[in-house]
């Protein structure tokens, strides 16, 4: 088998002075050799097509950074490379860009990307009538397989709007590893929950001179691939270091690709979790069973830990990024990011401006509804609540709520609440902190607040509210930076997760006994001070008073959020910059305590901002061994001016399930 790719082999010519066409024919010209493949061009894949007449291709940018398309050419069935004429000359990180085919594109297809040096960026193949109205990638932009639309197309747009919503189970067969350490091994996997067969599957590596292979030549036993099975095979053409393979169905219809670099795919190349995200180069092979997502990140991407997807746009009037403060260190001991490296944008530009000032910046606590995981909700430091929903994979205002947030007041309908944390209790009603009133912000208020979610109005005022503040008179100095470091977060703790592990509670110093507080409700609440990092432990009565249990311990220097997770059965204290960007889970210890168990940072791609809100998805979202992780940003900075990030306050990633 070859050591090095054809297409390496291409680029290397190119350097020897021999043209594209030159290539392709086989005969050599002196020509001025051609430029290199820019920086990030694996992150570029074609992301929809259509042969309904316009013959338009639409790619999109997966990666950090914009990517130039100078000279960058592409090819059919019947013609050799041409120029073609994008709608921009790069395309942005995140970003679309769509061009007309340079000689049209039939109903029986293929379309192959190239750069101006002649590598092959991505392939796309058709049967008949399949790119009608369009093909595209469905189940994620540059990353999700390839399905015949059912809608009208989305050209310059997210993908999602067209795809139809019962894809067929063949889409879910994607390439799951691949290896170019001289075995070229090819593993496939079934997201699906139905078998597939594969006798008539071809596959093709990135010598677009190569015909496709029949599966069934490599792998002859391999018939079909059971749901939640892996299939693997070796590469007859052989793999490079510098390489693709492109899979295709029965029916010559592309349904998956990978694209390396150089340094990429050894040991191996794999996607994290199984069938899911972009590939990462492994630290072992795993191929055969699932992967081990353990490796140094992006080989298919040009070698990067991690990518920041998705954002741009413009900020708007009242839309004011502010720049982070007060960065420290993480614990001692924390550990990396357990869920996959790469973290999507998860809102649109300047998304949160209120009618009170330029509070573009200011969203803080966030909450999956537990009765319903497709809600998240989320609140602001100036007194804004937010119910949000996802449309097109950003998290929106949902309109049917209020599509511009609701305000929300202290007690008997006053002042305006320095609102930073907020949780859903076991009633299904919003529990939200403040540490002050922002008309007198030099004066701590640290209260927790009960709203109600179904009340009616732009503007809510609380069932119950319960005030804590005399607790705490370090805060109450007349400055109000001290009165800005009380109840950051707050989270519900049900009493069938601390009787079950044997908390003890405090008052007592026996096992918690939750009848000892009848009028609590079913759990008590965890109230986070940014001040020191301490949990201040309630039971919240609904006669309005409330029981001091204790206080917690967290191992953070400051606390932003704070969450119950069921999946990993954990209370989460998250820290932002002030600790290095950590989340502290904490478990029932041998002794009764809520001690520190673990501490995870952030995944590397992201910014090192005041990250305030920190949210897990249920594990009923699971897909692949991975859900949901939303952070909110305090300051809307990402990067600073001029990034992707810049104006964005929301960002999501995956945690293990």
């Amino acid at each position: 088998m070859p050591t090095s790719s054809p297409r390496a082999g291409v680029a290397t010519a190119c350097a020897a002075a021999l043209t594209l066409s030159a290539l392709l024919t086989g005969t050599a010209a002196a020509q001025p050799a051609a430029a290199a493949a820019p920086a990030g061009y694996q992150n570029v894949r074609i992301n929809e097509v259509t042969s309904s007449g316009n013959d338009t291709v639409e790619l999109y940018n997966a990666g950090s950074t914009a990517v130039s398309l100078s000279g960058w050419k592409a090819s059919d069935d019947s013609f050799a490379p041409q120029g073609f004429t994008p709608s921009a000359p790069t395309v942005p990180a995140g970003g679309f860009v769509t061009f007309d085919s340079p000689k049209g594109l039939g109903d029986s297809d293929k379309l192959v990307l190239y750069t101006s040096d002649g590598t092959v960026v991505d392939r796309v193949e058709w049967a008949t009538d399949a790119a009608k109205p369009a093909m595209a990638r469905c189940g994620g932009d540059g990353t999700g397989a390839w399905v015949t639309t059912t809608a009208a197309t989305t050209f310059g747009a997210p993908d999602a709007p067209g795809c139809p919503s019962s894809p067929p189970a063949s889409s879910r067969v994607r390439i799951n590893e691949v290896t170019s350490d001289g075995a070229d091994t090819v593993e496939l996997y079934n997201g699906g929950t139905s078998a597939v067969a594969l006798g008539s599957w071809k596959y093709v590596d990135g010598d677009t001179g190569h015909t496709p292979v029949p599966l069934s030549s490599s792998a002859p036993s391999a018939t079909s691939i059971p749901a939640g099975g892996h299939v693997t095979f070796t590469s007859a053409p052989g793999l490079g270091d510098d390489d693709s393979l492109f899979l295709l169905d029965g029916n010559g219809t592309s349904v998956d690709s990978v694209t390396w670099a150089t340094g990429g795919a050894k040991p191996s190349d794999e996607r994290c979790a199984d069938g899911t995200g972009w590939f990462r180069t492994a630290t072992t092979a795993t191929l055969g069973g699932s992967n081990s997502c353990s490796g140094s990140g992006g080989g298919g991407a040009g070698g990067q830990t991690g990518r920041l997807l998705g954002g741009g746009g413009a900020l708007t009037s009242g839309c004011a990024p502010e720049a982070p403060s007060g960065t420290g260190s993480a614990p001692a001991g924390t550990l990396a990011w357990p869920g996959g490296p790469d973290v999507r944008i998860a809102d649109t530009v300047c998304a949160f401006t209120t009618s009170t000032g330029p509070e573009g910046r200011d969203l803080s606590g966030l909450a999956f509804d537990p009765a319903n995981p497709s809600v998240l909700w989320a609140v602001k430091n100036k007194n804004w609540l937010y119910k949000l929903v996802k449309s097109n994979g950003a998290w929106v205002p949902d309109a049917t709520w209020s599509a511009s947030g609701k305000q929300i007041r202290f007690a008997g309908g006053t002042g305006r609440p320095d609102s930073e944390g907020l949780t859903v209790g076991g009633n299904g009603h919003l529990y939200v902190t403040s540490e002050r009133d922002n008309t007198s912000n030099t004066v701590p208020k640290d209260t927790i607040m009960e709203f109600d979610p179904a009340a009616t109005g732009g503007t809510l005022t609380p069932l119950r509210q319960w005030d804590m503040t005399a607790q705490f008179p370090q805060l109450d100095t007349g400055s109000k930076d001290d009165a800005n470091l009380g109840f950051e977060g707050v989270g519900y703790v049900p009493d069938g997760w601390l009787t079950a592990n044997g908390w003890a509670d405090p008052l007592t110093g026996s096992a918690y006994d939750p009848a000892r507080y009848p009028l609590h409700g079913s759990g008590l609440f965890f109230a986070g001070l940014e001040w020191d990092g301490t949990l201040h432990v309630y039971a919240l009565n609904s006669d309005g008073t409330y029981t001091t249990l204790g206080t917690v311990a967290t191992g953070e220097g400051s606390v932003m959020d704070v969450l119950f997770d069921a999946g990993t059965q954990r209370l989460v204290a998250t820290c932002d910059n002030t600790c290095g960007e950590t989340h502290t889970f904490l478990k029932v210890g041998a002794g009764g305590a809520i001690v520190p168990d673990v501490t995870y940072t952030n995944p590397a791609v992201m910014p090192t901002d005041n990250l305030e809100g920190f949210a897990l998805a249920p594990v009923s979202t699971c897909v692949d061994g991975a859900r949901e992780a939303v952070w909110s940003d305090d300051g809307s900075y990402g990067f600073g001016a001029g990034t992707s990030s810049f104006g964005h306050a929301l960002y999501s990633g995956t945690f293990p399930c």
